[in-house]
């Protein structure tokens, strides 16, 4: 190390002109260019550095937007024991409501167009039962469903999901059952780790075990599926408790979403 005493004034001068760049930055980062960005946006200095120092929220270039709106969750179901027993118990009064349905799901759950409109015989009723508080509430946006769900009390509800859940799944005859190609059913099986994509199965499948609002697909329309899928992955459709299905779907391409489709329509046992 130099010893050397005309060496020590550069060094003193270093460091001061190093320290003055330091101190002029975070003045100027912090103090004097909020201040001018903040006079813009009719904001006073005090706010204005210390939304540069993140000690309040918002940008000192632009006022705070103010909303009064509240955090709702994305469905407001929960279950219960009793809930449950009740959507396992078809009466009288669903078959009455269930009139109201009958121009697009059919008089027995079938639908008089499954490009459109879902099967409803057979499907989960504890899955019915979700969808039509979701429309009720607006967790599910439907300018169809919305008018016909919000009237309807919750045992109301609970009856319609009984009533059509109590009718046999469509059936279709072997000749519209196509094997699917390997990367759906490892889709479907297996997922795809790499893309954190559980196995559809592990939800979707008759013995999943996975979690009691998840729908039947078999048989199910593939362009109503696809449709479904794409909202999902669009984020048109929210009602999906955890983001699970938008987090999945977001992953899939296109034509993963038409092999997905087209498997559960024309698939039964799985």
């Amino acid at each position: 190390m130099s010893t050397d005493p005309l060496d020590r004034p550069w060094r003193l001068w270093a460091s001061v002109a190093i320290l003055s760049v330091f101190v002029f930055s975070v003045l100027f980062g912090f103090v004097l260019l909020p201040i001018i960005q903040g006079r813009g946006a009719g904001l006073d200095a005090f706010e204005s550095i210390c939304r540069a120092l993140g000690l309040r929220p918002g940008s000192p270039a632009a006022p705070q937007p103010a909303s009064e709106a509240k955090a709702q969750p994305t469905t407001r179901v929960a279950w219960s024991a009793e809930l449950m027993q009740a959507l396992d118990r078809p009466s009288a009064i669903g078959a009455q409501l269930a009139a109201a349905c009958t121009a697009c799901h059919g008089k027995d759950g079938r639908s008089v167009d499954p490009k459109l409109y879902p099967d409803l015989a057979g499907q989960s009723a504890v899955a019915l039962y979700k969808q039509l508080n979701d429309f009720k509430s607006g967790s599910r946006l439907s300018a169809v469903m919305a008018p016909l769900a919000q009237p309807l009390s919750e045992e109301q509800i609970v009856a319609v999901s009984a009533h059509f859940a109590a009718f046999p799944v469509r059936s279709l005859p072997p000749a519209q059952m196509p094997a699917p190609s390997e990367a759906i059913e490892r889709l479907v099986a297996r997922g795809d780790p790499t893309r954190a994509i559980a196995a559809c199965n592990a939800c979707h499948g008759e013995q999943s075990g996975g979690p009691p609002e998840a729908p039947r697909l078999t048989h199910q329309g593939a362009q109503y599926l696809s449709a479904q899928l794409r909202a999902f992955k669009s984020g048109e459709r929210r009602n999906d408790i955890y983001s699970r299905m938008r987090n999945v779907a977001a992953v899939l391409s296109d034509s993963e979403i038409e092999g997905l489709a087209g498997f559960y329509s024309t698939t039964f046992t799985y």
